[in-house]
């Protein structure tokens, strides 16, 4: 069996110990070993955890869950939505800077590296962290959803006043790993070009993110890129 020694943040390593020890990582490190002989995969191995090694367990006040890490080249760098600068945001990116726009007054920034975000506490979590160049959905069911709801309830399990932001229907699908009483769960459409008309555009979800914060005596998220 390979030895899993994750290169991740320390406070993540401590508190996803038993993940990391468990078969089925076992089986996605070998899946992603063969996966890698073979075809290339996004985001590079050294981006992986890019979410967690920006963001430490105990920094956590924003949780913003996405599916797939985007599949073209030079695109994915370990953060939901985000895209290194450089690279065009896509277009639910920049349905997100439109709301920001609407919502805050926030200009529409002219590129989509959503890293400052992440140094404040808000952690962009795909709910699987690799992929397949050009096949999107190409690593589901390979055992990163089941890491990743672990992460979710790890969360909600160790943290109080979290803010989780589920956009569309299947981050939707993560509530139930999620305790009403103790954490806030902000609901929307997804802000895809197919569905940012159905309820993204209007959610305000960015200032309520902070009135919730500062209703908590805690520092806001600085939106602005």
């Amino acid at each position: 069996m390979t030895q899993i020694n994750p290169q991740i943040e320390a406070s993540w390593q401590d508190i996803l110990m038993d993940e990391f020890a468990a078969s089925y990582f076992a089986s996605l490190k070998e899946f992603l070993i063969d996966e890698k002989k073979k075809f290339k995969v996004y985001p590079p191995g050294n981006e992986i955890f890019n979410a967690f090694n920006h963001t430490p367990f105990d920094k956590v006040k924003v949780v913003i869950l996405g599916q797939d890490p985007y599949h073209g080249r030079g695109q994915a760098h370990g953060l939901c939505f985000s895209v290194p600068r450089g690279v065009e945001p896509p277009p639910s990116l920049v349905n997100i800077f439109k709301e920001l726009n609407n919502d805050l007054g926030i200009p529409i920034p002219d590129h989509g590296n959503l890293l400052k975000w992440t140094d404040q506490g808000v952690l962009l979590l795909n709910a699987t962290l690799t992929v397949r160049a050009g096949q999107a959905g190409s690593h589901q069911g390979k055992g990163w959803e089941q890491f990743t709801d672990a992460v979710i309830r790890k969360i909600s399990e160790n943290k109080v006043g979290a803010i989780f932001l589920l956009w569309g229907k299947y981050a939707q699908a993560k509530e139930i790993l999620i305790d009403h009483g103790k954490h806030y769960i902000l609901k929307a459409a997804h802000p895809s070009p197919f569905s940012a008309y159905s309820g993204f555009f209007g959610c305000k979800h960015f200032s309520k993110s902070n009135e919730l914060l500062t209703s908590h005596g805690l520092s806001p998220i600085d939106w602005q890129l």
